[in-house]
């Protein structure tokens, strides 16, 4: 919708979005355009229409059964946005998160990780990201964390790569992936 509506096509810009902040990716697309003012208006769309939003198999259940204080949120999305769709597959909001507008450099700097560790009063080598981007895997592992991907995205240096979060389980100790 917004894409199309801007000259773009969305199958082609898709790969060069996905996970980094969309302030950052419409620099480099529309630096033509106010791209303040297509920021909030493609924030505005995103958190109003959730259609298609759906939760991956397990994932809901395993981020659940996680000690809500033992671990955080790392999106390139803004609060707005990551909240509306976090909420609207009933996942849980843990007191950590860090967002795309929270930190000065975006996926695939080290920044939001870090960030995080900190804020979670971990060192980031303690600390597993889970990750669908090359940016976010790139983040993860600059800040120092071990990465598990999951999708299509298969690194060298992944821990694992998940098909399906069904059978993840955290028993306050061990992590058990499918």
């Amino acid at each position: 919708m917004w894409a199309e509506s801007r000259g773009l096509v969305p199958a082609e810009i898709l790969t060069k979005i996905h996970g980094r902040r969309s302030l950052d990716s419409l620099r480099e697309l529309v630096p033509h355009l106010d791209v303040e003012a297509e920021n909030m208006r493609l924030r505005e769309l995103e958190c109003a229409i959730l259609e298609g939003v759906t939760e991956m198999p397990g994932a809901g259940d395993f981020l659940r059964s996680l000690p809500i204080d033992r671990f955080a949120y790392v999106t390139s999305g803004t609060q707005d946005v990551a909240t509306a769709r976090l909420q609207y597959v009933n996942f849980p909001i843990p007191p950590v998160a860090v967002y795309g507008d929270d930190v000065a450099n975006g996926k695939p700097a080290p920044d939001p990780f870090a960030l995080a560790a900190q804020s979670l009063g971990v060192d980031p080598a303690d600390c597993i990201a889970f990750e669908d981007t090359r940016a976010g895997f790139e983040s993860a592992t600059a800040a120092g964390c071990s990465v598990v991907t999951f999708g299509q995205l298969r690194p060298e240096g992944a821990l694992a790569t998940l098909t399906t979060w069904t059978g993840s389980t955290f028993d306050g100790e061990t992590l058990t992936l499918p």
